[in-house]
C-alpha cells in the first residue's frame, strides 16, 4: 500500500531548505511514497525549482497562508492560526488525504493543534511522546513521556506503558516488547508514591512489566520500553544529549591537539567512524505523539536535511505498521484488565 505523507514545510528553524531537499530524496528512495507539501506555495516552488524538481503525482504542493513561529504559544496558534502549514498537515491526516504528518515546529502547538483537530484515542487521557534511543546492545528502547505531560498521575503512566509497548511491537515486530518503569533504584520499595502507584497498576496489568529500572538503562538495552513522566522523562533526555556533545567535542579538541593524538584518532577510526553512525542523533530524529486518533511525528527544530529524511522514514514505519489502531486495540485490553478509570472514555 502506497503512503502519503503529509509535511509541515515550514516548520523548523530553516522551514523549506530542510523540509523540501529532505522529501525529495525520500521520494526517491521510497518508490510507494507520496509526499504533500503544506506551506507558503511561492516558497516551496522556489525551492523545488532550485532543485530542478515540480510536483507530481507523487509529489503536490498543499497552500496554506500562515506559518506558526517556534515560539509562539500553543493557544495563540489554535486561535489565530487556523490556516497554519502545521495545522492544515494535521488537517489531511484527519481527512484521511494523508497517513500521517512530520513538522519540526514548535513542540507546544503541533501537541496542542493535534489533540484538537485528532483528539485523543478512547482511553487515553493525554497524548506522550515518545522516542527511540539507541542501546548498548546495538538495539533500541522506547522511551515516553518526553515532556509532553510534566504532572502525571499512575494512570497515565499505565497509558504511557500501553502505548509505548504498542508502538514498539509494531514498528520492531515484537509480540511482547518487555516494560520498564523510570526510577531511582530496581527495588519496589523505593521511588515516591507516583511510582510506587504506578508499579501496582503495571504489576496488575498484561503487559510484560520487569519492573523498576534507573536512568542508566536507557542505554542498556535491559528493556524495550521505558515509561516515565515527562519531567523526568525530559531531564533523562536532555542530560544524555548534553553528555553526548560533551565527549564529542572533547574527542574533536583531543584529535586535533598534537601529532600523538592525531596518530591515535587515525588508529582509532574506523572503530570511531562506527560508534559514530550507530549513536548519530540524526538517525534518531523523530518523535511520536502517541494517544491522537492518527500519526503525528515531531522532528527536531534544528534538524538538518539527514535528520528530517528519518523523521519521515518513522512517520512511514509508524503508517505502514498501524500504529494508531494498534494503540487502539491495546488500550481497550490493557485498560479494561487494569480497570482504570479512563476506560470509560
Amino acid at each position: 500500500m502506497d503512503i502519503t505523507v503529509a509535511v509541515d514545510a515550514m516548520g523548523g528553524d530553516h522551514g523549506t531548505h530542510v523540509t523540501v531537499p529532505a522529501a525529495l530524496r525520500f521520494l526517491d528512495d521510497h518508490p510507494d511514497v507520496n509526499v504533500v507539501l503544506v506551506g507558503l506555495p511561492d516558497a516551496i516552488e522556489a525551492e523545488l525549482k532550485a532543485r530542478r524538481r515540480q510536483s507530481g503525482p507523487r509529489l503536490r504542493v498543499h497552500a496554506a497562508t500562515e506559518v506558526v513561529s517556534m515560539d509562539e504559544s500553543p493557544q495563540s496558534a489554535l486561535k489565530n492560526k487556523k490556516n497554519s502549514s502545521m495545522r492544515v498537515a494535521i488537517n489531511l491526516v484527519k481527512s484521511g488525504e494523508a497517513h500521517a504528518c512530520v513538522s519540526a515546529g514548535n513542540t507546544g502547538a503541533l501537541m496542542a493543534t493535534a489533540r484538537f483537530v485528532l483528539k485523543t484515542i478512547r482511553g487515553i487521557e493525554r497524548p506522550a511522546i515518545a522516542k527511540m534511543l539507541p542501546t548498548r546492545s546495538g538495539g533500541e528502547t522506547c522511551v515516553l513521556d518526553l515532556g509532553a505531560n510534566v504532572d502525571c498521575t499512575p494512570e497515565h503512566l499505565l497509558q504511557f506503558a500501553i502505548m509505548g509497548s504498542a508502538l514498539f511491537s509494531a514498528v520492531k515486530h515484537k509480540a511482547q516488547p518487555s516494560v520498564g518503569l523510570l526510577n531511582v533504584g530496581e527495588e519496589e520499595m523505593k521511588g515516591n508514591g507516583l511510582v510506587k502507584e504506578s508499579g501496582e497498576l503495571l504489576r496488575a496489568s498484561q503487559l510484560n512489566f520487569v519492573g523498576n529500572v534507573e536512568g542508566d538503562d536507557l542505554f542498556s538495552g535491559a528493556v524495550d520500553v521505558v515509561a516515565c513522566d515527562g519531567f523526568s522523562g525530559n531531564v533523562a533526555l536532555k542530560s544524555s544529549e548534553g553528555l553526548a556533545k560533551m565527549l564529542s567535542d572533547f574527542l574533536r579538541e583531543e584529535f586535533v591537539r598534537n601529532w600523538w593524538s592525531k596518530l591515535l584518532a587515525g588508529l582509532a577510526y574506523p572503530v570511531l567512524r562506527r560508534f559514530k553512525k550507530r549513536v548519530d542523533p540524526r538517525r534518531y530524529n523523530g518523535a511520536s505523539l502517541l494517544g491522537l486518533n492518527g500519526i503525528v511525528v515531531k522532528s527536531h527544530g534544528g534538524a538538518d536535511r539527514m535528520a528530517f529524511y528519518w523523521a519521515l522514514k518513522q512517520a512511514v514505519e509508524e503508517a505502514r505498521a498501524g500504529v494508531a489502531q494498534r494503540i487502539a486495540d491495546q488500550v481497550q485490553q490493557q485498560l479494561a484488565v487494569a480497570g482504570s478509570p479512563a476506560e470509560a472514555g
